[in-house]
Protein backbone atom coordinates (compact mmCIF):
# COMPACT_ATOMS: atom_id res chain seq x y z
CA UNK A 1 0.00 0.00 0.00
CA UNK A 2 1.73 3.24 -1.10
CA UNK A 3 1.91 6.01 1.48
CA UNK A 4 0.38 9.38 0.75
CA UNK A 5 -0.07 12.58 2.79
CA UNK A 6 -3.66 12.66 1.51
CA UNK A 7 -4.53 9.37 3.18
CA UNK A 8 -5.57 9.55 6.84
CA UNK A 9 -3.45 8.70 9.85
CA UNK A 10 -4.92 6.84 12.81
CA UNK A 11 -4.03 7.99 16.31
CA UNK A 12 -4.71 5.29 18.88
CA UNK A 13 -5.44 6.71 22.32
CA UNK A 14 -4.84 4.46 25.33
CA UNK A 15 -3.49 5.78 28.65
CA UNK A 16 -2.88 9.24 27.13
CA UNK A 17 -6.27 10.92 27.02
CA UNK A 18 -5.03 14.43 26.26
CA UNK A 19 -4.27 16.74 23.35
CA UNK A 20 -1.47 18.77 24.93
CA UNK A 21 2.02 17.25 25.11
CA UNK A 22 1.00 14.13 23.24
CA UNK A 23 3.99 12.90 21.18
CA UNK A 24 1.90 10.53 19.05
CA UNK A 25 -0.51 13.32 18.14
CA UNK A 26 2.37 15.73 17.49
CA UNK A 27 4.07 13.27 15.12
CA UNK A 28 0.85 12.60 13.25
CA UNK A 29 0.34 16.33 12.82
CA UNK A 30 3.88 16.74 11.55
CA UNK A 31 3.19 14.12 8.86
CA UNK A 32 0.65 16.44 7.25
CA UNK A 33 -1.99 13.72 7.09
CA UNK A 34 -5.63 14.23 8.05
CA UNK A 35 -6.38 12.56 11.37
CA UNK A 36 -8.76 9.93 12.68
CA UNK A 37 -8.62 9.50 16.46
CA UNK A 38 -9.70 6.24 18.02
CA UNK A 39 -10.03 4.65 21.46
CA UNK A 40 -10.55 0.89 21.86
CA UNK A 41 -12.01 -0.57 25.04
CA UNK A 42 -10.05 -3.82 24.98
CA UNK A 43 -11.29 -6.29 27.58
CA UNK A 44 -10.63 -9.35 25.44
CA UNK A 45 -6.90 -9.45 24.63
CA UNK A 46 -4.99 -12.07 26.59
CA UNK A 47 -3.27 -10.87 29.74
CA UNK A 48 -4.58 -7.32 29.77
CA UNK A 49 -6.02 -6.64 33.20
CA UNK A 50 -9.60 -5.34 33.11
CA UNK A 51 -10.12 -2.03 34.87
CA UNK A 52 -11.72 -1.98 38.30
CA UNK A 53 -15.02 -0.28 38.94
CA UNK A 54 -13.71 3.12 40.04
CA UNK A 55 -11.25 3.31 37.16
CA UNK A 56 -13.99 2.39 34.68
CA UNK A 57 -16.04 5.30 36.00
CA UNK A 58 -13.07 7.62 35.54
CA UNK A 59 -12.38 6.31 32.05
CA UNK A 60 -15.94 6.99 30.96
CA UNK A 61 -15.79 10.57 32.20
CA UNK A 62 -12.34 11.12 30.69
CA UNK A 63 -13.40 9.81 27.28
CA UNK A 64 -16.42 12.09 27.34
CA UNK A 65 -14.13 15.01 28.09
CA UNK A 66 -11.75 14.11 25.26
CA UNK A 67 -14.63 13.65 22.83
CA UNK A 68 -16.01 17.07 23.76
CA UNK A 69 -12.60 18.69 23.25
CA UNK A 70 -12.34 17.16 19.78
CA UNK A 71 -15.86 18.23 18.89
CA UNK A 72 -14.95 21.81 19.78
CA UNK A 73 -12.18 21.55 17.19
CA UNK A 74 -14.50 20.06 14.58
CA UNK A 75 -13.48 16.44 15.03
CA UNK A 76 -14.72 13.23 16.55
CA UNK A 77 -13.42 10.48 18.81
CA UNK A 78 -14.10 7.07 17.28
CA UNK A 79 -14.96 4.43 19.87
CA UNK A 80 -14.59 0.68 19.40
CA UNK A 81 -14.93 -2.19 21.86
CA UNK A 82 -13.21 -5.54 21.46
CA UNK A 83 -9.80 -7.04 20.81
CA UNK A 84 -7.52 -4.30 19.53
CA UNK A 85 -5.45 -6.80 17.54
CA UNK A 86 -8.51 -7.46 15.36
CA UNK A 87 -10.20 -4.08 15.38
CA UNK A 88 -7.32 -1.78 14.59
CA UNK A 89 -6.14 -3.41 11.32
CA UNK A 90 -9.75 -3.60 10.16
CA UNK A 91 -10.36 0.05 10.99
CA UNK A 92 -7.18 1.07 9.16
CA UNK A 93 -8.37 -0.83 6.09
CA UNK A 94 -11.89 0.59 6.26
CA UNK A 95 -10.74 4.22 6.32
CA UNK A 96 -7.79 3.74 3.97
CA UNK A 97 -5.23 4.84 6.56
CA UNK A 98 -1.58 4.50 5.65
CA UNK A 99 -0.07 5.50 9.00
CA UNK A 100 -0.73 4.80 12.63
CA UNK A 101 0.64 6.51 15.76
CA UNK A 102 0.46 5.62 19.43
CA UNK A 103 2.21 6.21 22.75
CA UNK A 104 3.76 3.15 24.36
CA UNK A 105 2.57 1.02 27.24
CA UNK A 106 4.79 -1.02 29.55
CA UNK A 107 2.94 -4.09 30.79
CA UNK A 108 4.09 -7.37 29.21
CA UNK A 109 0.68 -8.20 27.69
CA UNK A 110 0.34 -4.69 26.29
CA UNK A 111 3.86 -4.79 24.84
CA UNK A 112 3.15 -8.15 23.22
CA UNK A 113 -0.07 -6.87 21.69
CA UNK A 114 1.54 -3.67 20.44
CA UNK A 115 4.50 -5.55 18.98
CA UNK A 116 2.24 -7.96 17.11
CA UNK A 117 0.06 -5.13 15.85
CA UNK A 118 3.05 -3.16 14.65
CA UNK A 119 4.28 -6.16 12.67
CA UNK A 120 0.83 -6.82 11.17
CA UNK A 121 0.30 -3.22 10.11
CA UNK A 122 3.82 -2.79 8.77
CA UNK A 123 3.39 -5.95 6.70
CA UNK A 124 0.35 -4.30 5.10
CA UNK A 125 2.43 -1.30 4.14
CA UNK A 126 1.38 1.10 6.89
CA UNK A 127 3.79 3.44 8.57
CA UNK A 128 3.69 2.71 12.32
CA UNK A 129 5.38 5.05 14.80
CA UNK A 130 5.34 4.73 18.58
CA UNK A 131 6.47 7.16 21.26
CA UNK A 132 7.24 7.56 24.92
CA UNK A 133 4.46 9.81 26.07
CA UNK A 134 3.67 8.88 29.66
CA UNK A 135 7.07 8.47 31.33
CA UNK A 136 9.98 10.84 31.69
CA UNK A 137 12.40 8.07 30.70
CA UNK A 138 11.79 4.83 28.84
CA UNK A 139 12.47 1.92 31.22
CA UNK A 140 15.08 0.26 29.00
CA UNK A 141 17.20 3.44 28.97
CA UNK A 142 17.77 3.35 32.73
CA UNK A 143 20.53 0.86 33.58
CA UNK A 144 22.87 0.20 36.46
CA UNK A 145 26.61 0.37 35.94
CA UNK A 146 26.57 -3.37 35.24
CA UNK A 147 23.92 -2.86 32.56
CA UNK A 148 20.99 -4.38 34.45
CA UNK A 149 17.75 -2.92 35.84
CA UNK A 150 17.60 -1.02 39.09
CA UNK A 151 16.13 -2.83 42.09
CA UNK A 152 16.30 -0.01 44.66
CA UNK A 153 14.84 3.48 44.30
CA UNK A 154 17.66 5.75 45.48
CA UNK A 155 20.29 4.76 42.88
CA UNK A 156 17.56 4.77 40.22
CA UNK A 157 16.60 8.30 41.24
CA UNK A 158 20.19 9.51 41.17
CA UNK A 159 20.73 8.11 37.68
CA UNK A 160 17.40 9.45 36.39
CA UNK A 161 18.03 12.94 37.70
CA UNK A 162 21.13 13.10 35.52
CA UNK A 163 19.15 12.41 32.34
CA UNK A 164 17.55 15.14 30.19
CA UNK A 165 13.78 15.54 30.15
CA UNK A 166 11.95 16.97 27.15
CA UNK A 167 9.96 20.18 27.35
CA UNK A 168 6.18 19.72 27.09
CA UNK A 169 4.40 21.22 24.09
CA UNK A 170 0.89 22.53 23.55
CA UNK A 171 -1.41 21.11 20.90
CA UNK A 172 -2.24 23.47 18.02
CA UNK A 173 -5.52 25.31 18.09
CA UNK A 174 -6.70 23.53 14.96
CA UNK A 175 -6.39 19.88 13.94
CA UNK A 176 -6.77 18.49 10.38
CA UNK A 177 -9.48 15.86 10.70
CA UNK A 178 -10.36 13.24 8.12
CA UNK A 179 -14.00 12.12 7.80
CA UNK A 180 -14.59 9.84 10.79
CA UNK A 181 -16.20 6.40 10.49
CA UNK A 182 -19.13 5.35 12.61
CA UNK A 183 -18.47 5.19 16.33
CA UNK A 184 -19.96 3.17 19.15
CA UNK A 185 -21.79 5.16 21.80
CA UNK A 186 -20.01 5.71 25.10
CA UNK A 187 -23.20 5.22 27.07
CA UNK A 188 -23.54 1.69 25.66
CA UNK A 189 -20.29 0.70 27.37
CA UNK A 190 -21.91 1.04 30.82
CA UNK A 191 -18.77 2.46 32.42
CA UNK A 192 -20.95 4.45 34.81
CA UNK A 193 -22.44 2.39 37.67
CA UNK A 194 -26.21 2.22 37.70
CA UNK A 195 -27.58 -0.54 39.95
CA UNK A 196 -26.61 0.68 42.42
CA UNK A 197 -25.10 4.01 41.44
CA UNK A 198 -22.25 4.29 43.95
CA UNK A 199 -20.37 7.06 42.14
CA UNK A 200 -22.19 10.10 43.53
CA UNK A 201 -19.36 11.16 45.84
CA UNK A 202 -16.79 10.44 43.14
CA UNK A 203 -18.56 12.92 40.89
CA UNK A 204 -18.45 15.54 43.63
CA UNK A 205 -14.79 14.87 44.42
CA UNK A 206 -13.28 14.75 40.92
CA UNK A 207 -13.38 16.25 37.44
CA UNK A 208 -11.89 13.66 35.07
CA UNK A 209 -10.47 14.85 31.77
CA UNK A 210 -7.75 17.14 30.50
CA UNK A 211 -9.46 20.32 31.72
CA UNK A 212 -9.84 18.79 35.17
CA UNK A 213 -6.15 17.85 35.14
CA UNK A 214 -5.13 21.41 34.25
CA UNK A 215 -7.33 22.80 37.02
CA UNK A 216 -5.94 20.33 39.59
CA UNK A 217 -2.36 21.15 38.61
CA UNK A 218 -3.01 24.89 38.85
CA UNK A 219 -4.64 24.48 42.26
CA UNK A 220 -1.66 22.49 43.48
CA UNK A 221 0.87 25.02 42.22
CA UNK A 222 -1.10 27.89 43.75
CA UNK A 223 -1.72 26.22 47.09
CA UNK A 224 -0.60 22.70 47.89
CA UNK A 225 2.98 22.97 46.65
CA UNK A 226 3.90 25.45 49.38
CA UNK A 227 4.84 23.31 52.37
CA UNK A 228 4.44 20.10 50.35
CA UNK A 229 7.60 18.43 51.71
CA UNK A 230 6.08 18.19 55.19
CA UNK A 231 2.39 18.66 54.52
CA UNK A 232 2.09 15.75 52.09
CA UNK A 233 2.14 13.34 55.05
CA UNK A 234 -0.82 15.05 56.72
CA UNK A 235 -4.16 13.54 55.66
CA UNK A 236 -5.98 16.23 57.64
CA UNK A 237 -4.59 18.94 55.34
CA UNK A 238 -5.06 19.70 51.64
CA UNK A 239 -1.37 19.28 50.93
CA UNK A 240 -1.21 16.66 48.21
CA UNK A 241 -1.31 17.21 44.46
CA UNK A 242 -4.32 14.95 43.71
CA UNK A 243 -2.75 14.46 40.28
CA UNK A 244 -2.43 10.67 40.43
CA UNK A 245 -5.63 9.75 38.53
CA UNK A 246 -4.90 12.40 35.89
CA UNK A 247 -1.41 10.96 35.41
CA UNK A 248 -2.74 7.41 35.41
CA UNK A 249 -5.07 8.12 32.48
CA UNK A 250 -2.61 10.42 30.75
CA UNK A 251 -4.79 13.51 30.97
CA UNK A 252 -1.60 15.13 32.19
CA UNK A 253 1.94 14.07 31.31
CA UNK A 254 4.68 13.87 33.96
CA UNK A 255 6.57 16.36 31.82
CA UNK A 256 3.78 18.91 32.29
CA UNK A 257 3.68 18.35 36.04
CA UNK A 258 7.46 18.61 36.36
CA UNK A 259 7.65 21.73 34.20
CA UNK A 260 4.94 23.48 36.24
CA UNK A 261 6.71 22.75 39.53
CA UNK A 262 10.12 23.78 38.19
CA UNK A 263 8.60 27.02 36.88
CA UNK A 264 7.09 27.76 40.30
CA UNK A 265 10.45 27.04 41.92
CA UNK A 266 12.30 29.33 39.49
CA UNK A 267 9.75 32.09 40.07
CA UNK A 268 10.24 31.88 43.84
CA UNK A 269 6.71 30.58 44.32
CA UNK A 270 7.92 27.28 45.80
CA UNK A 271 10.91 26.33 47.89
CA UNK A 272 13.53 24.01 46.46
CA UNK A 273 12.75 21.55 49.25
CA UNK A 274 9.08 21.40 48.33
CA UNK A 275 9.82 21.17 44.62
CA UNK A 276 12.40 18.41 45.05
CA UNK A 277 10.05 16.38 47.22
CA UNK A 278 7.37 16.52 44.55
CA UNK A 279 9.90 15.62 41.86
CA UNK A 280 11.00 12.59 43.88
CA UNK A 281 7.39 11.42 44.09
CA UNK A 282 7.07 11.66 40.31
CA UNK A 283 10.19 9.51 40.06
CA UNK A 284 8.70 6.93 42.41
CA UNK A 285 6.06 6.54 39.70
CA UNK A 286 8.85 6.18 37.15
CA UNK A 287 10.54 3.56 39.31
CA UNK A 288 7.32 1.55 39.54
CA UNK A 289 7.13 1.42 35.75
CA UNK A 290 10.81 0.51 35.59
CA UNK A 291 10.03 -2.46 37.83
CA UNK A 292 6.92 -3.44 35.86
CA UNK A 293 8.85 -3.42 32.58
CA UNK A 294 11.77 -5.47 33.86
CA UNK A 295 9.74 -7.71 36.20
CA UNK A 296 6.45 -8.13 34.30
CA UNK A 297 4.86 -10.50 36.83
CA UNK A 298 4.99 -7.82 39.52
CA UNK A 299 1.22 -7.84 40.03
CA UNK A 300 1.10 -11.52 41.02
CA UNK A 301 4.63 -12.73 41.82
CA UNK A 302 6.74 -11.73 44.81
CA UNK A 303 9.63 -9.56 43.65
CA UNK A 304 11.61 -11.18 46.45
CA UNK A 305 11.14 -14.92 45.89
CA UNK A 306 11.83 -15.58 49.58
CA UNK A 307 8.27 -14.48 50.27
CA UNK A 308 6.88 -17.38 48.28
CA UNK A 309 7.28 -19.38 51.49
CA UNK A 310 5.53 -16.86 53.74
CA UNK A 311 2.61 -18.32 55.69
CA UNK A 312 -0.44 -16.13 55.13
CA UNK A 313 -3.47 -16.54 57.39
CA UNK A 314 -6.01 -14.73 55.18
CA UNK A 315 -8.69 -14.19 57.82
CA UNK A 316 -11.93 -13.42 55.90
CA UNK A 317 -13.55 -11.65 58.85
CA UNK A 318 -10.59 -9.33 59.34
CA UNK A 319 -10.37 -8.60 55.62
CA UNK A 320 -14.09 -7.82 55.50
CA UNK A 321 -13.76 -5.43 58.47
CA UNK A 322 -10.76 -3.80 56.78
CA UNK A 323 -12.66 -3.23 53.55
CA UNK A 324 -15.60 -1.68 55.40
CA UNK A 325 -13.47 0.54 57.65
CA UNK A 326 -14.43 -1.30 60.84
CA UNK A 327 -11.10 -2.54 62.21
CA UNK A 328 -11.32 -0.50 65.42
CA UNK A 329 -8.23 1.51 64.45
CA UNK A 330 -9.53 4.98 63.52
CA UNK A 331 -6.79 6.00 61.04
CA UNK A 332 -7.11 2.74 59.11
CA UNK A 333 -10.89 2.95 59.13
CA UNK A 334 -10.89 6.60 58.02
CA UNK A 335 -8.66 5.70 55.10
CA UNK A 336 -10.76 2.77 53.98
CA UNK A 337 -13.93 4.85 54.15
CA UNK A 338 -12.26 7.69 52.25
CA UNK A 339 -11.37 5.14 49.58
CA UNK A 340 -14.92 3.85 49.30
CA UNK A 341 -16.48 7.29 49.28
CA UNK A 342 -14.07 9.15 46.98
CA UNK A 343 -12.15 6.47 45.07
CA UNK A 344 -8.91 7.77 46.52
CA UNK A 345 -6.91 7.58 49.72
CA UNK A 346 -4.19 9.79 51.12
CA UNK A 347 -0.78 8.23 50.43
CA UNK A 348 0.39 8.10 54.06
CA UNK A 349 -2.84 6.37 55.04
CA UNK A 350 -2.53 3.96 52.11
CA UNK A 351 0.72 2.72 53.60
CA UNK A 352 -0.78 2.35 57.07
CA UNK A 353 -3.93 0.63 55.79
CA UNK A 354 -1.95 -1.74 53.58
CA UNK A 355 0.48 -2.56 56.39
CA UNK A 356 -2.44 -3.30 58.70
CA UNK A 357 -4.00 -5.81 56.33
CA UNK A 358 -0.70 -7.51 55.50
CA UNK A 359 1.05 -7.51 58.86
CA UNK A 360 -1.65 -7.18 61.50
CA UNK A 361 -3.94 -9.44 59.47
CA UNK A 362 -1.30 -11.70 57.89
CA UNK A 363 -3.24 -11.33 54.67
CA UNK A 364 -1.58 -11.92 51.30
CA UNK A 365 -0.73 -8.54 49.78
CA UNK A 366 -2.34 -9.61 46.49
CA UNK A 367 -5.78 -9.58 48.14
CA UNK A 368 -5.32 -5.97 49.22
CA UNK A 369 -3.91 -4.99 45.84
CA UNK A 370 -6.99 -6.47 44.18
CA UNK A 371 -9.28 -4.39 46.41
CA UNK A 372 -7.38 -1.19 45.69
CA UNK A 373 -7.41 -2.04 41.97
CA UNK A 374 -11.19 -2.18 42.06
CA UNK A 375 -11.83 0.87 44.26
CA UNK A 376 -9.14 3.43 43.35
CA UNK A 377 -9.73 5.94 40.58
CA UNK A 378 -5.94 6.08 40.20
CA UNK A 379 -5.48 2.28 40.19
CA UNK A 380 -2.26 2.06 38.23
CA UNK A 381 -0.79 -1.13 36.69
CA UNK A 382 2.69 -0.26 37.99
CA UNK A 383 2.19 1.87 41.10
CA UNK A 384 -0.44 -0.34 42.68
CA UNK A 385 1.46 -3.66 42.78
CA UNK A 386 4.84 -2.01 43.36
CA UNK A 387 3.49 -0.10 46.36
CA UNK A 388 1.76 -3.11 47.86
CA UNK A 389 4.93 -5.16 47.51
CA UNK A 390 6.94 -2.33 49.07
CA UNK A 391 4.68 -2.33 52.12
CA UNK A 392 4.64 -6.12 52.29
CA UNK A 393 8.43 -6.27 52.28
CA UNK A 394 8.42 -8.55 49.26
CA UNK A 395 9.20 -5.70 46.87
CA UNK A 396 12.11 -3.59 45.69
CA UNK A 397 13.32 -2.06 48.93
CA UNK A 398 16.36 -2.21 51.16
CA UNK A 399 14.40 -2.32 54.46
CA UNK A 400 11.78 -5.04 54.06
CA UNK A 401 9.35 -6.83 56.31
CA UNK A 402 10.13 -5.45 59.73
CA UNK A 403 8.60 -2.09 58.77
CA UNK A 404 5.26 -2.44 60.58
CA UNK A 405 3.25 0.74 60.92
CA UNK A 406 1.64 1.40 64.28
CA UNK A 407 -1.78 2.82 63.30
CA UNK A 408 -2.16 4.67 66.61
CA UNK A 409 1.26 6.31 66.50
CA UNK A 410 0.79 7.16 62.82
CA UNK A 411 -2.56 8.76 63.55
CA UNK A 412 -1.28 10.82 66.45
CA UNK A 413 1.70 12.02 64.41
CA UNK A 414 0.03 12.81 61.09
CA UNK A 415 -3.56 13.57 62.16
CA UNK A 416 -2.73 15.23 65.50
CA UNK A 417 -6.10 16.95 66.00
CA UNK A 418 -8.11 14.04 64.63
CA UNK A 419 -9.70 16.10 61.85
CA UNK A 420 -9.19 13.39 59.24
CA UNK A 421 -10.70 10.71 61.46
CA UNK A 422 -13.63 12.92 62.42
CA UNK A 423 -14.36 13.58 58.77
CA UNK A 424 -14.55 9.93 57.73
CA UNK A 425 -15.43 8.22 61.04
CA UNK A 426 -18.09 10.63 62.29
CA UNK A 427 -19.24 8.31 65.08
CA UNK A 428 -16.00 9.27 66.88
CA UNK A 429 -16.33 13.01 66.25
CA UNK A 430 -17.14 13.95 69.86
CA UNK A 431 -14.11 12.23 71.35
CA UNK A 432 -11.37 14.52 72.66
CA UNK A 433 -8.08 14.56 70.74
CA UNK A 434 -6.38 12.51 73.43
CA UNK A 435 -8.53 9.47 72.58
CA UNK A 436 -9.50 10.03 68.94
CA UNK A 437 -6.88 7.52 67.75
CA UNK A 438 -7.29 5.13 70.70
CA UNK A 439 -10.99 5.18 71.69
CA UNK A 440 -10.70 1.88 73.58
CA UNK A 441 -8.55 3.66 76.16
CA UNK A 442 -11.10 6.39 76.82
CA UNK A 443 -12.70 6.28 80.29
CA UNK A 444 -16.33 5.26 80.42
CA UNK A 445 -17.51 8.78 81.26
CA UNK A 446 -15.65 10.21 78.25
CA UNK A 447 -17.21 7.61 76.00
CA UNK A 448 -20.64 8.25 77.48
CA UNK A 449 -20.29 12.01 76.98
CA UNK A 450 -19.26 11.38 73.33
CA UNK A 451 -22.29 9.13 72.82
CA UNK A 452 -20.18 6.07 72.08
CA UNK A 453 -20.68 2.49 73.17
CA UNK A 454 -17.70 0.49 71.95
CA UNK A 455 -18.78 -2.63 70.14
CA UNK A 456 -22.07 -0.97 69.25
CA UNK A 457 -21.32 2.42 67.68
CA UNK A 458 -17.70 1.67 66.85
CA UNK A 459 -15.79 -1.62 67.12
CA UNK A 460 -13.04 -2.46 69.54
CA UNK A 461 -9.70 -3.24 67.82
CA UNK A 462 -10.01 -6.42 65.81
CA UNK A 463 -6.43 -7.34 66.78
CA UNK A 464 -4.02 -6.11 69.42
CA UNK A 465 -1.21 -4.14 67.79
CA UNK A 466 1.64 -5.43 69.94
CA UNK A 467 0.56 -9.05 69.60
CA UNK A 468 -0.05 -8.73 65.87
CA UNK A 469 3.34 -7.12 65.37
CA UNK A 470 5.12 -9.88 67.24
CA UNK A 471 3.25 -12.55 65.32
CA UNK A 472 4.17 -10.96 62.00
CA UNK A 473 7.84 -10.74 62.95
CA UNK A 474 7.86 -14.39 63.96
CA UNK A 475 6.42 -15.39 60.60
CA UNK A 476 9.06 -13.30 58.87
CA UNK A 477 11.86 -14.96 60.83
CA UNK A 478 10.83 -18.29 59.35
CA UNK A 479 11.67 -17.20 55.82
CA UNK A 480 14.78 -15.12 56.49
CA UNK A 481 17.12 -18.04 56.04
CA UNK A 482 20.02 -16.50 57.95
Amino acid sequence: MPTSPDRPALIWFRDDLRLDDNPALDAALASGRPLILVFILDEQSDGIRPLGGAARWWLGRSLASLAAALEQKGGRLVLRRGAAGDLLPQLAEDVGADALYWNRRYGSAEIALDTALKATLAARGLTVETFGGNLLHEPWTMKTQSGGPFRVFTPFYRRAMGQPVRTPVRAPAALPFAPAPDSELLRDWALEPSAPDWAGRLRRAWTPGENGARAELSAFIDGGLHGYAEGRDRPDLSSTSRLSPHLRFGELSPHQALAAVRHAEAAGEASSRDAEKFVSEVYWREFSYHLLFHFPDLVRVNFNARFDAFEWTNNPALERAWRRGLTGYPLVDAGMRQLWQTGWMHNRVRMVAASFLIKHGLTDWRRGEDWFWDTLVDADPANNPASWQWVAGSGADAAPYFRIFNPVAQGEKFDPDGDYVRNFVPELAALPNKFIHRPWEAPSDVLRKAGIVLGEHYPRPIVDHAQARQRALERFQRIRGD
